[in-house]
């Protein structure tokens, strides 16, 4: 199953983006911090792998308020991983799925391949085998990998701080 994106021209600075180790699951959480709240319903959808990895998109109003990395997918490590340089600055939300209004949780089961460089501060996940036509900043360091059709094919997570190492 395909998840289409909604790309509109970008009517402010992208938002900073807030990022929480949990050292006891190894839970990654991104937050963004929009302006102003977006109203309306909220929603969850999870991305799982076969591999039994779990990327979560927290949502409200469509717009896209935080990532998790629940379960994370075993991570290749590239000596250099950089996010390409052509990125877009707008505005990103996921449509209502017109078969299923109403539903406040989607799961989603796509190939989930994680890539991280050397440091672990540069995280891209690739939720499809499609290729990436266009790359959209969501957050300062949040950007979304879109195909030719606008869905989600990946997630790349910028200046990640390091696990917390136990005292």
């Amino acid at each position: 199953m395909k998840i289409p994106i909604r790309i509109e021209a970008a009517d402010e600075a992208a938002p900073a983006v807030e990022y929480r180790w949990d050292p006891d699951t190894e839970i990654l959480s991104a937050q963004v911090q929009h302006r102003g709240t977006p109203k309306g319903a909220s929603a969850s959808m999870e991305l799982e792998g076969s591999d039994g990895s779990w990327l979560i998109f927290d949502l409200t109003a469509g717009r896209i308020n935080g990532v998790e990395v629940a379960v994370w997918p075993d991570v290749q490590k590239r000596s250099k991983l950089a996010p390409p340089t052509a990125i877009e600055d707008a505005r990103v939300s996921v449509p209502p799925r017109s078969s299923k209004p109403g539903v406040a949780a989607m799961e989603v089961d796509v190939a989930v391949m994680a890539e991280a460089d050397e440091a672990e501060q540069v995280f891209h996940f690739k939720v499809s085998g499609a290729n990436r036509s266009r790359t959209i900043r969501l957050a300062r360091d949040l950007l979304l990998d879109v195909d030719g059709t606008s869905h989600l094919v990946g997630l790349w997570m910028l200046n990640v701080p390091p696990f917390p190492v136990p005292s």
